[in-house]
Parts: structure tokens; C-alpha cells; sequence
């Protein structure tokens, strides 16, 4: 089932609490799993065998498994739908239902098969960097990828972190947008993020709570 192609529209999913289905048991269904499994997505496994790890998983009640090959019905109440490939004649039945039911899918490296493609992903803490080449090359997305790892350390989960309690004190204390957002820029471009790459957090947290005249509320409450 081909489809025109078109710049892609990216955005991020809200996957908590809902089902997706991932066909295939092998490193590739591993690999997807371990990504889902952190955004709270509850995870069903359509393979006959299952890496060690996917056992696991299996073992310990974090994922669900249909010890079996695909069949058609199986996509019934998923919100999303991956897959390894599995063939011609699999991966069109598989990209057929995901389509008749109104699913995204992705079949791995088949992208006439695909209603969606998953980008190569940098995370640092709450910082989410995803690098696509619309399916021309996906090498050159992961080539990327590891230069983005190297260049972006720690530090920026640090700051984000702290953003994260100091956003909703700012947000009482100044009602004005304009001020709000000139008060983030200035601390976007100060040397906080520098205090933090080099160890110094509780400098850190001091010159962003001065910078935006707030103190950050306890992350334990």
C-alpha cells in the first residue's frame, strides 16, 4: 500500500496509559519497547519468541505477549502500531488493518509501509531532541544523533529540571507575558547552564532564582 510522499509533520505523543502494539520479538521489537515503556504506554507484543530481555519484561508483568505471529485483529484497540519487518505479504496485512482502523504505523525500514517514521532521539532529562531525514537516510539521522550526544551533556536536564519548579512561582508573581518571557531569555543566555555543566548546582540554582526574582519550589512537594 504506497502513499504520495510529503514533508512529514513532526510532534510528540502522549502515550500514557494507552495500548501499542508492537509486532515482533527480536532486537528491533526490544529496542522499541524500551522506548515506549518510559512514556507510560501500555505495550503488547505480537512475536512467537521474544529476545531474552522482552521476556523478561514478560516475566515481571510489564508487557503483555501474544505468543504467536501476527494474524489481522490484533491492531483492535491500539492507538499506535510498530512493527519489525516481516515480510511482503506480513507488513502490507499488518500496514492494511493499522490503516482501516484509523492507527499510525510504522514497519521498520519499510517506509511504503509506514503511516508514520520514528526520528533518532536525543534525551537529556526533559530535553527531547528528535533528528528525521524522512526516511531518505536514517544512517545520517543517527550519525547526527551521536554528535548532538557529545555537544549536549547533563547540564541541560539540570536546567530543565530547575525550570520546571521555578515556572509556576514566576507565573504567580509576574502575570505579564512579555516580562515572563524576557525574564527566560535572559536566563536561557546566562552562564547558569555553564555553572551546571561544571558541577557548581547550588550556584546555579541561586543566580536562576535571582535572574528571575522567584525562589523554585521544592521538588519534594
Amino acid at each position: 500500500m504506497s502513499r504520495p510522499q510529503a514533508a512529514y509533520y513532526p510532534v510528540y505523543l502522549s502515550l500514557a496509559g494507552r495500548l501499542v502494539v508492537v509486532v515482533g520479538g527480536g532486537e528491533i521489537a526490544e529496542r522499541k519497547v524500551a522506548g515506549l515503556l518510559p512514556s507510560g504506554a501500555r505495550v503488547r507484543v505480537v512475536a512467537p519468541e521474544l529476545t531474552p530481555e522482552l521476556a523478561r519484561l514478560v516475566e515481571r508483568g510489564e508487557i503483555e505477549h501474544r505468543a504467536r505471529d501476527y494474524r489481522p485483529g490484533d491492531l483492535e484497540g491500539a492507538f499506535l502500531a510498530l512493527a519489525e519487518p516481516g515480510g511482503a505479504v506480513r507488513d502490507e496485512a499488518f500496514s492494511t488493518e493499522a490503516e482501516a482502523r484509523g492507527i499510525f504505523a510504522n514497519v521498520e525500514d519499510v517506509v511504503e509501509f509506514c503511516s508514520f517514521i520514528a526520528p533518532s532521539i536525543v534525551r537529556r532529562g526533559d530535553l527531547v531532541i528528535a533528528i528525521s531525514t524522512s526516511g531518505r537516510a536514517p544512517a545520517l539521522a543517527v550519525r547526527l544523533r551521536q554528535r548532538l550526544e557529545q555537544e549536549l551533556g547533563p547540564e541541560y536536564g539540570a536546567l530543565l529540571e530547575l525550570a520546571g519548579r521555578l515556572r509556576g512561582p514566576l507565573a504567580r508573581e509576574v502575570p505579564e507575558f512579555e516580562e515572563r518571557r524576557r525574564r527566560w531569555y535572559e536566563l536561557v543566555d546566562s552562564e547558569v547552564l555553564a555553572l551546571f555543566r561544571d558541577g557548581r548546582t547550588a550556584e546555579a540554582s541561586a543566580l536562576a532564582e535571582q535572574m528571575l526574582g522567584v525562589a523554585a519550589e521544592d521538588p519534594k512537594r
